[in-house]
């Protein structure tokens, strides 16, 4: 079952040296999410042959502009597409009405279902979820109200051996129960353990995406443990206090975080404009945490092993 994420912008406020600003798609098995919708988003859809048709949800983490302003033009573009499912957007207070009111003005008239939720950031909560994925908001520090997400695997049932249907004269109404972990009594009563009839579900897997934030162990019962984390790395260490001012994170920090909070992978993302090479960027964050990695724009990064 696929999870992973496909980076289509990883820069800080500006685009600049073939980077845009934040965007990225969570895919999780046949559904497509989008995270953020900085400038040139629709763009890298088509470069990285994604289909808006696919789309489902979007998350939108907060609304500076490098965040935001991709969204009016991909709401349109689906739209002219001949969208006719419907689209969710979740994001905080105020989101409603940029879109509404960049749609208006611009005479855009959307044929398919469009439903905007606006959430407390401040307020950790499940907002959204499928038979298969739940997603979760949580708060980050930055100068507007802004939210991480993170994506969770629901446990799947157990993997039943249809094998020994015939051996144990298991009927087909048995199996429903065998699979949520019920032993079975055959005909002539003798119980077969769960386990004999089962093996173990595959591992749930999980990804954060902390969007611009100041370093806040705040975060860690959120992030804690995921496979893959996204953390936002603007500037190196050399400029922490101008990282301070501006409510943004260094590429160490971003690694002492993913450190204590016990994840797997890191992936840094949210790059200042002011650096073309981002290989001290990443020294630095390995220095602290081995198992980090840039996010470049057209990369694949897999959630978990299965």
């Amino acid at each position: 079952m696929h999870f992973e994420i496909l980076i289509l912008g990883s820069n800080a406020a500006l685009p600049a040296f073939d980077r845009n600003p934040t965007s990225q798609i969570v895919h999780h098995h046949d559904r497509l999410f989008l995270i953020d919708c900085g400038e040139g988003t629709q763009k890298r859809f088509n470069d990285f042959k994604v289909k808006r048709s696919r789309l489902e949800v979007i998350f939108i983490s907060h609304l500076h502009g490098d965040h935001v302003f991709g969204l009016p033009g991909l709401i349109n573009s689906i739209n002219l597409n001949g969208r006719t499912s419907r689209l969710l957007i979740f994001g905080p207070a105020g989101l409603r009405r940029f879109v509404e009111t960049s749609l208006e003005i611009s005479y855009a008239h959307i044929n398919y279902e469009l439903l905007i939720h606006e959430f407390d950031t401040e307020l950790p909560q499940l907002i959204y979820e499928n038979d298969e994925l739940a997603v979760h908001s949580f708060p980050l520090k930055h100068r507007v109200p802004t939210a991480g997400y993170r994506f969770e695997e629901k446990l799947r049932l157990r993997k039943f051996k249809s094998e020994l249907i015939p051996v144990y004269k298991i009927s087909h109404e048995d199996i429903p129960g065998i699979k949520q972990g019920k032993d079975f009594t055959t005909a002539g009563g003798e119980i077969i353990p769960n386990n004999i009839l089962t093996e173990d579900p595959p591992l749930t897997r999980s990804y954060a995406f902390c969007s611009d934030t100041i370093y806040d162990p705040g975060l860690l019962p959120f992030i804690k443990g995921v496979d893959l984390l996204y953390h936002e790395a603007t500037f190196m260490s050399e400029l922490k206090t101008q990282a301070r001012e501006r409510m943004h994170s260094t590429s160490a920090e971003a690694a002492e975080i993913a450190s204590i909070a016990g994840v797997k992978k890191l992936l840094l993302g949210h790059f200042s404009s002011r650096y073309r090479d981002l290989s001290g960027l990443l020294s630095e964050a390995k220095a602290i945490f081995p198992e980090s990695q840039l996010a470049l724009e057209g990369h694949y990064f897999q959630v978990g092993n299965n």
